[in-house]
């Protein structure tokens, strides 16, 4: 990183020193265990020389155990993508108000959750909804393994509850839709031909301080050949805000590209796959009882609140055990 020119790239040289960061705080995680273990080994002795070291022995395997937990599910993260920053996307369903503030809740859950593992989070593209929530919203998150773990949230969400918008207290079930792209890195070839892009501006509305609404910076890029659309509004400069918005395109466009190849496996395998908006992937039920279930482990929560104030890890862990076992298999 002191070589001439490193930094010279900001954007590259960030990203050899995050990725750096990740490999020292598994050295250091490794050599934590040693010495704890080391440190096990010391009071065993002591215990069986008759002193009253029980309850520090229980305090070190338990530290232990949770840093071994944790380097047990970095090894399940061995995807291609999965150490890079995820781009992480909300759209409500059907529904008007109802599902729109569903969206705007499971935003915030996954903020609070970002929150919870150091993460950084920059909104990149909020649109509000017409009476309460959002109708779409695209947050960039910058953090170790972070589309590793978030990619386990791609899906539909399902909420069950009394609806706060009705008079007369009916019970409503609203959606809303989870989509999570990997940020890819500029040496991953994406064509993209200027001719298949419609680019619009428009004024940026939404949290953003004096200069939202101020000029037509916002930039709005549809891709005709697959009609995938992406904005920002988030720069100060329309210049900006088309980079960021053509980095959007190009992750959107590769997953696209590294799904349609999956189903193509499927295809050859001769597995059923069902692919939809249909798919729900976790219902979250506050009436008239209160439990969050993912319907693709079966792991359950009976504390709604606590999983929508970002307590996710227990749900994440266990799609990711699961896919490591269908990985084996």
């Amino acid at each position: 990183m002191s070589a001439p020119g490193f930094w010279d790239n900001q954007e590259k040289a960030q990203e050899v020193g995050r990725k750096r960061a990740r490999i020292e705080k598994r050295i250091q995680t490794g050599e934590a265990i040693d010495t704890a273990t080391e440190e096990v080994e010391v009071l065993l002795e002591l215990e069986k020389e008759g002193e009253n070291v029980s309850s520090d022995i229980d305090a070190l395997v338990a530290r232990l155990e949770s840093e071994i937990n944790a380097i047990e599910l970095t090894m399940k993260l061995s995807g291609e993508h999965d150490d890079h920053d995820a781009i992480l996307a909300i759209h409500p369903g059907a529904g008007g108000t109802e599902s729109q503030d569903w969206a705007e809740m499971l935003l915030r859950m996954y903020l609070r959750y970002c929150e919870r593992k150091g993460w950084s989070t920059e909104i990149l593209e909020y649109q509000a909804g017409e009476e309460a929530g959002l109708k779409s919203a695209t947050v960039m998150v910058r953090g170790d393994y972070a589309y590793g773990y978030l990619k386990a949230e791609r899906g539909v969400h399902r909420l069950v509850r009394i609806s706060p918008f009705d008079a007369a207290k009916r019970r409503h079930t609203s959606f809303a839709s989870v989509y999570i792209y990997p940020d890819i890195d500029d040496n991953i070839e994406v064509e993209i031909n200027d001719k298949d892009l419609r680019v619009d501006t428009y004024r940026s509305s939404g949290a953003g301080g004096q200069h939202v609404n101020v000029t037509d910076s916002a930039i709005r890029i549809t891709h005709l050949p697959t009609g995938i659309v992406v904005t920002c509004q988030n720069e100060r400069s329309q210049h900006k805000n088309r980079d960021v918005a053509m980095r959007l395109l190009r992750s959107r466009l590769y997953q696209l590209e590294v799904e349609k190849r999956k189903e193509e496996q499927t295809k050859i395998e001769g597995e059923k796959k069902e692919i939809g908006f249909g798919s729900q992937i976790r219902s979250y039920v506050l009436q008239p009882y209160q439990l969050v279930k993912d319907l693709r482990t079966g792991h359950e929560v009976g504390d709604p609140s606590r999983i929508l104030d970002g307590d996710l890890d227990a749900f994440i862990e266990a799609y990711l055990a699961q896919q490591a076992r269908t990985s084996a298999d």
